[in-house]
């Protein structure tokens, strides 16, 4: 069994799907690992490392497409526009892919996986359940993406976070508001507190209260009736377009008092919800930051652009994109263990093992034997 480890080729991306200190506990599961040369680099893990660890290194690309059983990466087809045909054409039939596949929003490039008869595996699609803690992918980079927000907005704003009392006088701290209290949201909190700031943080789910409080933060309480708020995974789930409306209404006296703004919903596979609308921003002070972590899912801010910053009246509106890639050492090692934890359940005496009855292999299998399997998936297909 050949685990093989892919050098990533989306614009900017530096994280890199397995790190070193991971490979032994592949071997542990019979398999062999093989890195491609380069692939850790920009996570500053160079190939001797992998190498002393028991990897092999391996220049030839192709070679190491067409030998491998299951094929590592951290934006595979879906997520990333650049993973080349060329690439799939050289894998096997039943070469397993696992990686973040975007498989929501991209449901027809997983159709073609399919008809390769590849075993597809999306980490986005991890079941948030106990025993899959260890390899919930997108929570750990959602908790890279909530940290990095909160310094992007420091650096950009023109008042300093904490309260300061100084020999030139008082400097009040500055007025955080957080929308969404998901993982990337209670991070940014936990960030901004740490920074010194005064925290609001507001969700569509009012079972996060008791998390935003234990935190420091007090949580914003609009009366509104959402109701079925929380999807059976744990996110929040998708709202009714007069629902965001009067949302939008309510939260526009608690814009008015800040001085950043970090916008955090996404709902999976579907655009992201508008939460500051181009009204909303005549409400806002000259220097408030808005820092908008649902930039690559068109925002949920009107005045969003991916991957730019926008200045109007005095407002700097930043949409970030792919920022667990910024910290790519971290990032690249939490990743790692979750998809090191997630082979473990896969693998069994160096072949690949698949447990449909098990609800961490059936919540990630995207397709099998020419098909896809995956009811989600399925139904998004359906709708396009």
């Amino acid at each position: 069994m050949t685990v093989a480890v892919l050098k990533e080729k989306h614009p900017n991306e530096k994280r890199v799907a397995l790190i070193p200190r991971h490979v032994s506990a592949l071997a542990e599961t019979g398999a062999d690992v093989v890195v491609e040369s380069g692939a850790g680099s920009q996570a500053l893990h160079e190939d001797e490392e992998f190498a002393s660890q028991g990897a092999h290194i391996e220049s030839d690309r192709q070679r190491l497409l067409s030998e491998a059983d299951v094929l590592l990466v951290v934006r595979g087809p879906g997520s990333d526009p650049n993973f080349a045909a060329a690439d799939l054409d050289v894998l096997r039939a039943g070469t397993a892919l696992v990686g973040f596949l975007e498989p929501l929003a991209a449901p027809e490039i997983m159709q073609s996986l399919a008809e390769r008869r590849l075993a597809v595996f999306s980490m986005e699609l991890m079941p948030r359940i106990t025993r899959a803690q260890s390899m919930d992918a997108l929570s750990s980079m959602a908790t890279i993406a909530g940290y990095k927000a909160v310094l992007l907005a420091a650096q950009h704003s023109p008042r300093m976070f904490p309260l300061m009392m100084t020999a030139a006088g008082t400097l009040t701290p500055a007025r955080v508001l957080v929308l969404g209290a998901g993982v990337a949201g209670l991070q940014a909190i936990a960030t901004a507190r740490r920074l010194g700031a005064v925290v609001e943080a507001y969700d569509v789910r009012p079972v996060v209260k008791e998390q935003v409080e234990s935190l420091g933060a007090r949580f914003v309480e609009l009366k509104l009736d959402a109701g079925d708020a929380e999807t059976s995974g744990g996110y929040a789930a998708a709202q009714s377009e007069e629902f965001y409306r009067r949302q939008r209404e309510l939260l526009t006296e608690h814009l008015s008092q800040s001085d950043v703004v970090i916008t955090t919903a996404a709902v999976p596979g579907k655009q992201a919800p508008i939460l500051v609308s181009e009204e909303m921003f005549t409400s806002l002070r000259p220097g408030a930051v808005i820092v908008d972590l649902a930039a690559e899912k068109g925002g949920n801010c009107a005045l969003t652009e991916a991957g730019k910053r926008v200045v109007r009246n005095g407002v700097t509106v930043i949409g970030p994109i792919n920022l667990p890639s910024e910290v790519p050492v971290h990032a690249s090692q939490m990743f790692s263990k979750n998809v090191s934890a997630f082979l473990g359940e896969i693998l069994k005496d160096g072949n690949l093992h698949l447990d449909l009855e098990d609800e961490i292999v059936r919540g990630t299998l995207v397709a099998r034997e020419g098909r896809l399997v995956h009811p989600a998936v399925i139904e998004a297909l359906k709708g396009d």
